[in-house]
């Protein structure tokens, strides 16, 4: 294979939802209304990270759950469009998950969960050849919550480690993980085998002691700061090497999904690097870089309602 046509091969397995959006254009009055957006987007943080994986000329795979309507097909069109193979089991009596999102005007987002037939994915539903020649399988901590959802993806990770490949994972929102307490946390995380760690700041801080202890998890770990840029953190020899990485400083008002599109820039460039057999401190220097740099563009990208029709 030339490099030229060399496309990491990786599977993401999560949540593939609606995200309502709700965007007021001024602050928010009790007992009244005042004017804004309300949209309908694709949502899912692990269907984020694989359509940017898409874009940016990975062969990757979704799996996923969704129910037997309308906002199930949409979705699938959609993800499809950005090139991404749609690995999705479709629920009978379960409607396709949704999760409101409000979008102060400030920019800060807040989260309202009903995962519906995304929490329905189950062990059984994985095959074996869906993971065969895969480079990478990435789970969102949400993957590895609930039942049976959890239980896939523990499987879907077990899988990827017999087919050679590597695993990331990231800790995604703090309190859906710490909500089991952060032992029973850290050993849920632990039991994927991670290769590939990626925490945003205060998930670090919440789960560990230090973001140096991330290393206890993963032999790599990336810590995310939103437009501070990142850190990536990882040992060699006995000697702890931090990366520190910067943003490009741009102004937006909905940064939802830029962490997963964060992802996707880190593993394709992380694996691009490793395929040119390039020293691992280059290789992770070349997949931060790449990361920031799919972070902006999901950042100013127009942001696309979906079609229910």
């Amino acid at each position: 294979m030339t490099l030229s046509r060399y496309r990491p091969r990786v599977v993401v397995l999560g949540d593939l939802v609606v995200d309502v959006v709700l965007a007021p254009a001024s602050e928010m009055e009790a007992g009244t209304d005042v004017p804004g957006r309300v949209m309908l987007r694709q949502g899912g943080s692990a269907t984020t990270t694989a359509r940017w994986l898409g874009r940016g000329g990975a062969a990757v795979s979704l799996v996923a759950a969704v129910g037997r309507d309308a906002a199930g097909r949409a979705l699938v069109r959609t993800v499809q469009g950005d090139g991404v193979r749609a690995r999705v089991v479709r629920v009978a009596g379960v409607p396709t998950g949704r999760v409101g999102v409000f979008v102060a005007p400030n920019g800060e987002r807040s989260f309202v969960q009903d995962r519906g037939a995304a929490l329905r994915l189950a062990p059984d539903h994985l095959r074996v050849e869906w993971f065969a020649g895969a480079e990478l399988v990435h789970l969102p901590a949400y993957s590895l919550l609930d039942h049976p959802l959890g239980d896939a993806g523990l499987r879907a990770a077990e899988l990827g480690h017999a087919a050679g490949a590597l695993v990331s994972v990231d800790l995604a929102s703090s309190r859906p993980l710490l909500a089991l307490g952060r032992e029973a946390a850290l050993q849920t995380i632990a039991a994927t085998r991670p290769d590939l760690l990626f925490a945003a700041g205060s998930e670090a801080e919440a789960l560990v002691p230090g973001e140096d202890a991330l290393l206890d998890i993963a032999p790599i770990a990336v810590v995310k700061r939103g437009a501070r840029g990142a850190a990536v953190l990882y040992r060699d020899a006995e000697r702890i090497v931090r990366v520190e990485v910067a943003a490009v400083g741009l102004a937006a008002t909905d940064t939802t999904g830029a962490g997963d599109a964060f992802d996707a820039g880190f593993i394709l460039g992380w694996l691009r690097a490793r395929h040119e057999g390039r020293s691992n401190a280059t290789a992770l220097r070349r997949a931060a870089a790449l990361a920031n740099r799919l972070a902006a563009r999901h950042l100013v990208a127009p942001k696309r309602e979906l079609r229910l029709d």
